[in-house]
């Protein structure tokens, strides 16, 4: 019994270290194994442990595997029903990706309604995870973030507007996409299930392109117009929420609408002083003279970047820590006397190209 038991152990763990290897990466330790535990099945486990680095058809992955093809493709195609493998279209073909920790089976899991049990306990184990130590260094990178930020456009100054690109702009995102699906945020949804989501709305994921072809055939989100996605953009901006978008400069999968108390990468942030969105190029600038002191910046960063310092005879104005503030434009949003104005940093940040540069990127500054 007692070598069953570890042969299946070796299984797990052999899974484990298959998915450390990704880009992305996943730190190994007990809450990851009773993570993958509970998500995959032995079989599905076996699969997942061999798989290769690239996206493969399943012809290679039966090689690779030794798992006749007809037997392989029920696997795959529970595995991807799970969100635990991308099966990507191909002219008349699919291609199989291993989805990593983060962007990935996190999110597809919460992304969907399912047995309330189940959830919770997956929320929990996910919440013991992110916060163990170097667990979100691992996940945010080192110079290459998974995330970037998106400033509120209504916020760009005219002065510099015709130098703003068009990646920097998340209705332009959004426009050239042609549309795409919006489903339940992953984060609220999981800290729903830990009794502590906030009252922001949960169905404003966005994802754009392709990206959202696989969302909608999964059934983890609906079908979006550019209209309805325009329509979630203006509505976060209103309620504060804070754009954070797939860090690649053309054809971004997804654009997010996050607080500072549910979404991981907010809350890394907030917890862990750990970065896994890299900032815009615009930074917050204050004018004190007609500063009036009421705090609502302070109140609406959903990040703590801003503090009010007491300057003596009943005055108090806000200080920025520059070297916290993702640049996204919440606070000036509030301001009621337009004292925040948003400037353009000194170095301007272009991210990579696209998701193959962006993963190439972090795979080397990891020494992978």
């Amino acid at each position: 019994m007692g070598h069953i038991t570890n042969a299946k152990e070796e299984i797990y763990q052999a899974l484990a270290e298959r998915l450390s290897k990704t880009p992305e990466g996943a730190l190994i330790n007990e809450d990851l194994m009773a993570i993958l535990h509970r998500l995959y099945t032995e079989s599905e486990a076996i699969v997942g442990s061999k798989f290769p680095l690239l996206p493969m058809t399943l012809d290679k992955i039966a090689s690779i595997t030794g798992i006749d093809e007809k037997e392989l493709k029920m696997i795959l195609d529970g595995m991807s029903d799970k969100g635990l493998v991308l099966d990507i279209p191909r002219k008349d073909s699919f291609y199989y990706m291993l989805a990593p920790m983060l962007v990935g089976f996190f999110e597809y899991t919460f992304m969907r309604a399912g047995d309330h049990a189940t959830l919770k306990e997956l929320a929990e184990l996910f919440e013991t995870y992110f916060h163990r130590d170097g667990v979100m260094n691992e996940v945010a990178g080192i110079n290459t973030k998974i995330m970037r930020t998106l400033i509120y456009e209504s916020l760009i100054p005219v002065a510099v507007e015709t130098e703003v690109l068009d990646y920097e702009k998340a209705s332009i995102i959004i426009k050239q996409s042609g549309g795409g699906a919006i489903s339940m945020c992953a984060c609220r949804h999981e800290a729903a299930h830990l009794g502590k989501a906030c009252d922001a709305p949960v169905d404003v994921c966005m994802s754009l392109g392709g990206a959202a072809e696989w969302i909608v055939r999964k059934g983890l989100g609906k079908p979006a117009t550019v209209d309805d996605l325009l329509k979630v953009l203006k509505q976060t901006q209103e309620l504060g929420l804070v754009h954070l978008c797939d860090n690649v400069l053309n054809k971004p999968t997804y654009i997010c609408n996050c607080c500072g108390c549910c979404c991981k990468v907010l809350r890394g942030i907030n917890e862990q002083q750990v970065f896994a969105t890299h900032p815009s190029n615009f930074i917050p600038s204050l004018e004190l003279e007609s500063c009036l002191g009421c705090g609502f910046c302070v109140d609406k960063c959903q990040i703590k970047a801003i503090t009010m310092t007491d300057q003596g005879k009943g005055l108090s104005v806000p200080i920025l820590n520059n070297d916290v503030c993702i640049g996204c434009g919440v606070c000036s949003a509030a301001c009621p006397s337009g004292s925040l104005t948003m400037s353009r940093r000194s170095v301007l940040y272009v991210p990579p190209r696209n998701g193959r540069e962006k993963l190439r990127r972090v795979a080397m500054e990891k020494g992978r």
